[in-house]
């Protein structure tokens, strides 16, 4: 299946007090370059992050980006020292019978004893919120693999008819080559005439129309052309990443129809040599998104 460079996953999970983030997107690149921000808690998880995104995208500039929300804010606990608050409130209640003090034990007597109090912070279980993250990380990576086959489809679409275009212009070139030779001997036994009316020497003339023929003989480039586009459409449908090949490809296409244009002395073959040129430049585009 056609792929897509360009795409963006994104997934979250949440994980007691904290919710995690994955966003990860991708654009096009030459080769396979994957980058990846995370909280220092996770550097150790790089590898396996890669790996995940490895087993879905084999080219393109990968970024990812994980964040831990509200971690230090909610992953705080409070810890009561309970024997020593007990104490503090029977002490009060001692003071408050040995010198009869009428005032009731209030709360605030008892939060006022801070040693009594401890705020730490939660630790969290790295084994299990290792093991969301990669989930997560991978479900993100399925969303974005997901949009760039669908965005792939519409290339393949795009190229499909650019492709079935550039057959049409092949076969009206194969019809076009035998007339630029008629058109040739035409032209030249008329400019003959026209010096020597009564003198033209056949041979002379067939010998110079079989050199202008060899020279502007086109059907080489036409037959490796036409080997060319069977070729691009049984690379569309490889399922392994193909962008690199129908690169090369289209390079060697173009390379063919460059040679057709320098080599036909035509105006109507131009024209086409031209609209080819053109359809190629639009396709090469095309595929510098491709996987």
């Amino acid at each position: 299946m056609m792929k897509s460079m360009t795409g963006f996953g994104r997934a979250t999970k949440h994980y007691h007090h904290s919710t995690l983030h994955i966003e990860i997107k991708s654009v096009n690149h030459r080769f396979s370059d994957q980058i990846i921000r995370m909280p220092k808690q996770f550097l150790y998880l790089e590898d396996q992050i890669k790996k995940i995104i490895s087993n879905y995208l084999h080219r393109g500039r990968v970024e990812v980006f994980v964040t831990l929300e509200d971690e230090e804010k909610k992953g705080q606990e409070i810890i009561v020292d309970w024997p020593l608050l007990d104490q503090y409130y029977q002490l009060f209640h001692q003071l408050k019978d040995k010198y009869s003090i009428k005032e009731p034990v209030s709360l605030r007597d008892l939060l006022n004893q801070e040693e009594c109090f401890q705020i730490v912070e939660r630790e969290l279980d790295m084994e299990e919120l290792s093991e969301i993250l990669l989930a997560t990380v991978k479900e993100a990576v399925v969303q974005l693999n997901n949009m760039r086959a669908v965005e792939g489809m519409e290339l393949y679409k795009d190229l499909e008819t650019n492709l079935k275009q550039t057959e049409k212009w092949v076969k009206q070139l194969q019809s076009l080559a035998p007339e630029v030779i008629t058109q040739y001997r035409e032209k030249l036994k008329t400019r003959i005439e026209s010096y020597l009316p009564e003198s033209i020497d056949e041979a002379r003339l067939i010998t110079e129309v079989a050199i202008f023929a060899d020279k502007a003989d086109i059907n080489e480039e036409l037959v490796r052309l036409h080997s060319h586009i069977r070729q691009f459409y049984q690379i569309m449908e490889e399922q392994s990443p193909i962008g690199r090949k129908l690169d090369f490809l289209l390079q060697e296409m173009n390379r063919e129809i460059n040679t057709i244009g320098s080599k036909a002395n035509s105006a109507a073959i131009g024209s086409i040599v031209v609209e080819m040129k053109s359809c190629l430049e639009k396709m090469k585009e095309q595929i510098q998104n491709i996987e």
